[in-house]
């Protein structure tokens, strides 16, 4: 893994905007709607074209292919693996529960369109066992395009990444169906998918690519499933999905790994959100090289501090969350270098181990939107001229 040598390389968390017939065709597969195999290749390799493309004008170092294969960012997993049916039903955040103006304003926001949505919120759940697909077809489709589109890229990515769903994220987005015959408990359901998810983990790695776990669950989920539970349960459940998480990586370096974590994407209250304080202990004995954390909404602008008083493991990079991806307003470059520099001190002063990136990611589902996607290209750019501000202030 890259470190920020004489200057700050700069990286996102993963999904980018996705072109409207390509979003409208990756909806229509996840309902069960039978599309076209040419045509979906070809939108697929023209919208990793163009990402790749918006990537590197926007000044991004360490970029990927925007997701743009995928209905969602664990979703996906649908695709690959089989042994999910029904409907997961899951909870709906504190955030809708004690804010219902915000919720029926939320609500009528992303239904003002007669777009098709995606299922985020009754994605299916584990009717029976879920096995990967063995030939690793899905998998092998998306870096297939994503490697040729780098070749026909002229200018290029210091580094290149792909994301993957966790273990602990598709257990609580994807419910195990309480009638399971094969799953009697959830941590049955988590290893088993730990042990399934592994070979999707290694092909990553081996095409040469960076892997990024992305487990919003480490946070998250204390807004959804443990709500109304102590945080003792809910730091349990954390740790089991770590257990998880280093089971999958067990054959995969930690340098060639980093894990993402956030709490939840959207423009909400975010009151109940959990201490970052309570949950990185447990963190910290994830088998990667890198963390991604994010810093720069309002509700956790205030967590360089809690890093700080809790310092990264040595052999951990840092990759804070400098831009907010929930908003459309354009952070400005000084302020994105201030940020940085914020995180420089964090790390004890060592500019190589801290990584300039975003919150998460800016199009987590297809047609689930909210910034524009000029926005995101202005905002990656930020993001770029950010980092050169403070490379000339560490490093003169």
């Amino acid at each position: 893994m890259l470190t920020s040598e004489k200057r700050f390389i700069t990286t996102h968390v993963g999904s980018l905007p996705r072109p409207p017939a390509l979003a409208d065709l990756l909806v229509a597969r996840d309902h069960g709607k039978k599309i076209n195999a040419t045509a979906f290749h070809h939108e697929v390799e023209k919208a990793t074209d163009w990402v790749v493309a918006k990537q590197l004008e926007s000044g991004i170092d360490v970029g990927n292919d925007g997701e743009e294969a995928r209905v969602g960012f664990q979703t996906y997993v649908t695709n690959r693996m089989s042994g999910f049916g029904g409907v997961s039903k899951r909870k709906l955040p504190t955030d809708m529960i004690r804010f219902p103006k915000y919720a029926e304003m939320f609500t009528q926001r992303i239904w003002s369109t007669d777009k098709a949505r995606p299922r985020v919120w009754n994605a299916p759940q584990a009717a029976t066992k879920v096995t990967y697909e063995k030939g690793l077809t899905d998998v092998k489709f998306e870096l297939g395009i994503f490697k040729d589109s780098l070749k026909r890229s002229k200018k290029k990515f210091k580094e290149t990444f792909v994301t993957a769903a966790t273990p602990g994220i598709v257990s609580t987005t994807m419910l195990r169906d309480e009638k399971n015959p094969v799953y009697k408990t959830d941590k049955d359901y988590v290893m088993d998918l730990a042990r399934e998810l592994k070979g999707e983990y290694e092909y990553i790695v081996a095409q040469g690519h960076i892997l990024q776990l992305d487990s919003p669950d480490l946070a998250m989920e204390r807004q959804f499933m443990f709500q109304d539970r102590p945080l003792k349960e809910f730091l349990k459940r954390v740790e089991l999905h770590i257990k998880a998480m280093n089971l999958a990586l067990e054959n995969i370096p930690a340098d060639r790994a980093r894990l993402h974590i956030c709490f939840g994407n959207w423009d909400g209250p975010h009151i109940d959100d959990v201490d970052l304080e309570a949950i990185l202990p447990i963190v910290y004995e994830a088998k990667v090289g890198a963390l991604s954390i994010a810093c720069a909404n309002p509700r956790h602008a205030h967590d360089w501090r809690t890093l700080k008083n809790n310092p990264l493991p040595k052999h951990m990079k840092l990759i804070p969350g400098v831009i907010d991806v929930t908003t459309n307003y354009l952070e400005h470059p000084e302020a994105v270098a201030d940020r940085i520099e914020q995180f420089v001190d964090v790390m004890g002063g060592d500019p190589k181990r801290v990584i300039p990136g975003t919150d998460c990611g800016f199009s987590t589902f297809a047609n689930y939107v909210m910034v524009a996607e000029d926005v995101v290209w202005a905002k990656l750019k930020m993001l770029s001229d950010g980092a050169k501000i403070a490379t000339k202030r560490v490093w003169g």
